[in-house]
């Protein structure tokens, strides 16, 4: 097997790297005695630093063009993928993610930031005529200022850009702090932001535990926005912090308990290649993840048998080594939460068809792994805790249904409205399904995931406040003014008001 060395993060403040009195150690969830980095525990303190190194960096950083911001963002992105592969391998080794996820987290994080260094020569404002001819008026975007970005563990270098690129390309700046299960793909692209010639103080790190650096950083009166991707427990709890101060603005993607419907005209070949895709991919600890499989009655016993057959087959183990499909849980926390759904799927009184087991054998026994736990009731059963919980695992229901209304009614019975997808040949069904199911991403005939970085990506309900991130987060880092100017030798005022004195 490959070996690795140990990383010593660092926190970033002010353009140069600080040494911590106290660290943690981040361990590789499929072999946790393998240590990928010490890490700061971070402090008040620190926060306090960079947000004032990010406040005094703002001055100066603001007053750059567009094109001037988005030609350091393209040096970022050249160095990017120059180390891919490297970032690539982290991601894996941090998260557990199998290597060909890791690698899509990173080139996902690429896209990103060559879509926002392309931005950087885009129109930013635009003008609108005036009931004045003599007049123009113009609708520009100015930055907010000081921007907290708390991102989360399971894609830990595609979100983080999906935030931080676009808003330092506004002329924001920005203090990271990144989940503290990931925070050596966090180091590693701060190191980037460093070579890429960010000045000091625009991109700032402070690693360490949410109760610490993210309540502080989300306190902290100077800080403007807060972006934030995570559990609805703590979106709302920011959301509540930020409602205190009437300058403050939080953007929360906060999860969801998705689903796949798939429609009595399904191609089956599809439906369970989607289905098993949406459900397991990162061992179910995606926010757009299918926990629920919608399926209509009149095919569901051959839908069923051929997915059970399918999950089976899959292989549970080191996302480093070949042929792995589903890699551990992230902790033993998400081990715990596994059971606990579990356990009351059975309480609420699912038929299991797939008993989930937590595996340590050999192969396995120094990590997080468990197998996929799938069942089914022969009927909806609303107010069940299973049926609309999130369970941020590879616990799965199937749920027959009579007809596309009854599968749209069960897939909206949640607080949560993140992804969809819909599988059927009719193109006026998933045109019915689209505008009545409540969602922020939907798909047809593909999984329930599969974001790309020039899409908006948020959810309605409690999956998120209206603020999606990647594509849509320019809108929550800046502020849309207007501006109107007179050409004229006389003040004409619209509406017909009298400029007479």
């Amino acid at each position: 097997m490959q070996k690795f060395s140990t990383v010593a993060s660092q926190n970033y403040i002010d353009g140069s790297w600080q040494k911590a009195s106290t660290t943690f150690e981040s361990l590789n969830p499929a072999n946790k005695r393998d240590v990928v980095g010490t890490v700061p525990r971070g402090t008040e303190a620190d926060v306090d630093a960079a947000v004032g190194a990010a406040k005094a960096a703002y001055e100066s950083w603001r007053e750059l063009s567009w094109v001037n911001r988005a030609e350091v963002v393209d040096r970022f992105a050249q160095l990017l993928k120059r180390d891919l592969d490297d970032l690539g391998q982290t991601v894996t080794r941090e998260c557990g993610k199998p290597l060909n996820e890791g690698m899509a987290d990173v080139v996902e994080a690429l896209h990103m930031a060559q879509y926002v260094a392309g931005l950087g020569r885009m129109p930013n404002g635009f003008t609108v005529s005036s009931e004045v001819p003599a007049k123009d008026a113009y609708i520009l975007k100015r930055p907010k200022s000081v921007v907290a970005c708390i991102t989360p563990w399971n894609f830990p270098v595609a979100i983080p850009l999906w935030v931080i690129l676009p808003s330092v390309l506004a002329g924001n700046t920005v203090v990271f702090k990144p989940s503290e299960e990931t925070p050596i793909c966090a180091h590693k692209l701060m190191a980037l932001f460093h070579e890429a010639g960010f000045p000091a103080g625009v991109i700032n790190i402070v690693h360490g535990m949410g109760e610490d650096v993210g309540e502080a950083l989300v306190r902290h009166k100077d800080v403007a926005v807060v972006l934030f991707t995570g559990s609805r427990a703590v979106g709302k709890h920011i959301q509540q912090i930020a409602a205190a101060d009437a300058y403050k603005f939080a953007a929360t993607e906060m999860g969801g308990k998705n689903a796949t419907i798939v429609l009595e005209d399904a191609d089956l070949d599809i439906a369970v290649n989607a289905c098993v895709l949406g459900a397991f991919k990162t061992s179910g600890q995606r926010c757009v993840s299918s926990g629920r499989l919608i399926v209509d009655r009149k095919i569901e016993p051959e839908f069923t048998k051929r997915f059970t057959e399918t999950v089976r087959r899959i292989t549970v183990g080191d996302g480093l080594q070949s042929g792995t499909f589903m890699g551990p849980l992230i902790n033993e926390a998400g081990v715990e939460k596994w059971r606990h759904h579990n356990a009351k799927a059975a309480e609420e009184g699912a038929q299991v068809l797939i008993e989930g087991k937590e595996l340590d054998d050999e192969a396995h026994a120094c990590g997080n792994f468990v197998t996929p736990f799938v069942y089914r009731f022969d009927s909806y059963k609303p107010n069940t805790f299973c049926l609309r919980e999130e369970a941020f695992s590879p616990h799965v229901a199937i749920i027959p249904v009579s007809g596309m209304e009854e599968a749209v009614e069960v897939y909206n019975d949640t607080e949560y409205g993140l992804s969809m997808a819909v599988i059927t040949e009719d193109f006026r069904k998933w045109r019915w399904v689209r505008d009545h199911a409540e969602y922020g991403l939907g798909y047809v005939n593909l999984p329930s995931i599969g974001a790309e970085v020039h899409l908006p990506f948020g959810g309605v309900k409690s999956s998120g406040n209206g603020h999606p991130g990647a594509e849509g987060i320019i809108d929550s880092v800046t502020h849309r003014i207007a501006f109107t100017v007179n050409h004229a030798r006389e003040i004409v005022m619209a509406q017909g008001l009298s400029t007479t004195i």
